[in-house]
């Protein structure tokens, strides 16, 4: 993924050219050649590849109305994709976007034969070439537009090109950013600005840390299907530092009895970590021996909140276990639903619901039903109960919900093509929605004390967790469910 040549030029040309600023990077043309074998065309000299770009978008020779190789009805026009011909051949694909009095022009490297023409859509440089044209656009185009600003900004180009794209590959394409750090990096060498941070914070200084965990489970209760159930995790930090090299180290924590972090992948700022930490494989599944913490992740932030860490984790139970029961006679459906919660589980919801669909049926004209705790919702519309658990389960960590749902005629319901063939006949499901606050499953955390700054600012430290179900299913143990793979799981 990189870029042959890089060029700005008038629209109109002049008595001295078209060209404005053009830069090639040797190293890619040498890659091209290899790369595109007999295909590959030479880039020709910058005026000659201009004024040709030039009669290619129809600015040149207006005496000239009709152009064959441009506009025959036998050419296919690729919205600011074109082929430009030159001397031994046609380069291809050039990259162009006009803004004002200005033209914007890309040559992405084709790592494959040019003819035939490969799909744009397999040249992974053409997204990059356009987010590099898109932020040299907005470089050029902010402040004052006036000549002497624009031959200012011209000045600049070569010093920030060499930091956006070294060796023509893009790697930023934040040009004003650039400009701020260059600026940064003349007083202070040694120190520089990551290229993931384009400017400073400027304001309160605050570290935020939130360790977010989901689990998915499917539960048959049935002896021919086993229940599955796992836990991935995402800790998001927000770092406001008013620093140039601010740097920060994370500890994630785990009690006696947490289950140990495993699939560790860190974010690219991350500039050291314990080998051991990254060993942890769920495919070698559960080892008594395997590293348990604390996990330190020491990093230079970027200014806006991103995901320092994922996990993933193999907890011994599911947080909520259930059965759900489903009998089918004519246009009844008898129904039962049984939820625990584990006794090692924090009782405590933000919210807690359990959903149960009943779509390609017509809508519920009766329904009839005992509740041990919580309150029932009916869409009789849309064929769909929704229990309200609440913030809390009882003493008993046990519920229950059973009663007959009646049907109306099929033919009355307005959304049928819109249903769910999963729930056709008596394959059915309850799907839990909760999330509960200031709690892990792995109890994987990281408190004030664990969060290290350093750096002149005594910064806020915020911490928190949190455990949200994510595809989270109990199907009816009645009929025969279908069953997850147990590598969509891993």
């Amino acid at each position: 993924m990189a870029i042959r040549g890089l060029w700005i030029l008038l629209s109109g040309g002049g008595e001295a050219g078209p060209g404005l600023y053009s830069r090639r990077f040797p190293t890619v043309e040498k890659r091209a050649k290899s790369f595109n074998g007999a295909s590959y065309v030479k880039l020709p000299e910058d005026l000659n590849f201009m004024n040709a770009l030039l009669v290619e978008l129809g600015l040149t020779e207006p005496d000239k109305n009709f152009v064959e190789h441009r506009d025959s009805c036998s050419k296919i026009n690729k919205t600011s994709v074109h082929t430009v011909p030159v001397g031994e051949g046609s380069i291809w694909p050039v990259i162009s976007i006009q803004k004002g009095d200005l033209i914007y022009a890309c040559l992405p490297l084709v790592e494959q034969s040019l003819k035939p023409q490969p799909a744009l859509i397999s040249i992974h440089g053409i997204s990059e070439a356009f987010s590099l044209l898109s932020g040299l656009m907005a470089f050029m185009n902010s402040g004052q537009k006036n000549e002497a600003e624009l031959a200012a900004k011209l000045q600049q180009l070569p010093l920030l090109i060499m930091h956006a794209c070294p060796f023509g590959t893009p790697l930023d394409t934040n040009f004003n950013g650039l400009l701020e750090n260059v600026s940064d990096s003349s007083t202070n060498p040694i120190r520089k600005q990551p290229s993931w941070k384009t400017s400073k914070f400027k304001g309160k200084a605050e570290v935020k840390v939130c360790v977010t965990e989901k689990v998915k489970s499917m539960q048959y209760d049935t002896k021919d299907a086993t229940d599955m159930w796992q836990v991935s995790g995402t800790v998001t930090c927000k770092c406001n530092l008013d620093a140039t090299f601010p740097s920060v180290t994370v500890s994630l924590n785990l009690p006696a009895n947490g289950s140990p972090l495993q699939d560790i992948l860190v974010h690219p700022c991350v500039t050291s970590v314990d080998s051991a930490i990254l060993t942890s494989s769920s495919v070698d599944g559960p080892d008594d021996s395997a590293f348990s913490g604390p996990y330190k992740f020491p990093f230079t932030p970027p200014l806006d909140q991103f995901s320092l860490c994922y996990y993933t984790s193999q907890v011994p139970v599911p947080p909520i276990l259930g059965f759900y029961q489903l009998k089918e006679e004519d246009l009844q459906l008898k129904l039962t639903v049984n939820l625990k919660l584990h006794e090692s589980v924090k009782n405590g919801f933000e919210y807690c619901e359990a959903r149960i669909p009943f779509v390609n049926r017509g809508p519920i004209s009766n329904l009839e039903y005992k509740l041990s705790f919580g309150q029932l919702d009916v869409s009789r519309e849309k064929g769909l109960l929704v229990w309200l658990i609440g913030p809390k389960f009882p003493k008993s960590l046990e519920i229950s919900l059973s009663g007959v749902v009646t049907f109306g005629p099929k033919s009355s319901v307005p959304h049928q093509q819109a249903a769910d063939p999963i729930c056709t006949g008596n394959t059915a499901y309850v799907k839990l929605n909760f999330r509960i606050p200031d709690y892990t499953l792995t109890g994987c955390y990281a408190d004030q004390h664990s969060v290290q700054v350093f750096s002149s600012a005594k910064p806020k430290i915020v911490t928190s967790r949190e455990l949200i179900s994510s595809e989270y299913y109990i199907w009816n143990s009645k009929a025969p469910a279908p069953l997850v793979c147990r590598s969509m799981f891993l």
